[in-house]
């Protein structure tokens, strides 16, 4: 499966983006599928993950404010960001978790101003 992330953009600090990854296949029998971000310097750090089951789990600093969500009726996984904050600035990665491996799409970079 191939992904292809969107949604990233320039946002106000306080401001809300909505990131979308599409698969090229079925998500549905993924065992995870999650948002990764890097900043500047800084390592690739998990934000938000949903697996198979609907659980979800969040890195505490977007805790409250983002949300995972994924449809599997349009192969698509979402990550509704609100309240951003200008250490949000990051590119943004989703990443699908199967039994053949790990695949990640290309990044889309968020930008937020103070």
């Amino acid at each position: 499966v191939q992904l292809q992330a969107s949604g990233g953009g320039l946002v106000q600090a306080g401001g809300s983006l909505r990131l979308s990854c599409a698969a090229s296949g079925s998500i549905e029998s993924m065992n995870a599928m999650a948002w990764y971000r890097q900043a500047p310097g800084k390592q690739r750090e998990l934000v938000a993950r949903i697996i198979i089951g609907g659980s979800t789990i969040y890195v505490d600093s977007v805790k409250g404010r983002f949300t995972i969500s994924r449809d599997n009726a349009k192969n698509t996984v979402y990550l509704q960001m609100n309240s951003l904050k200008p250490e949000d600035t990051a590119v943004y990665y989703c990443n699908a978790n199967s039994r053949s491996g790990s695949t990640w799409g290309q990044g889309t970079l968020v930008t937020v101003s103070s």
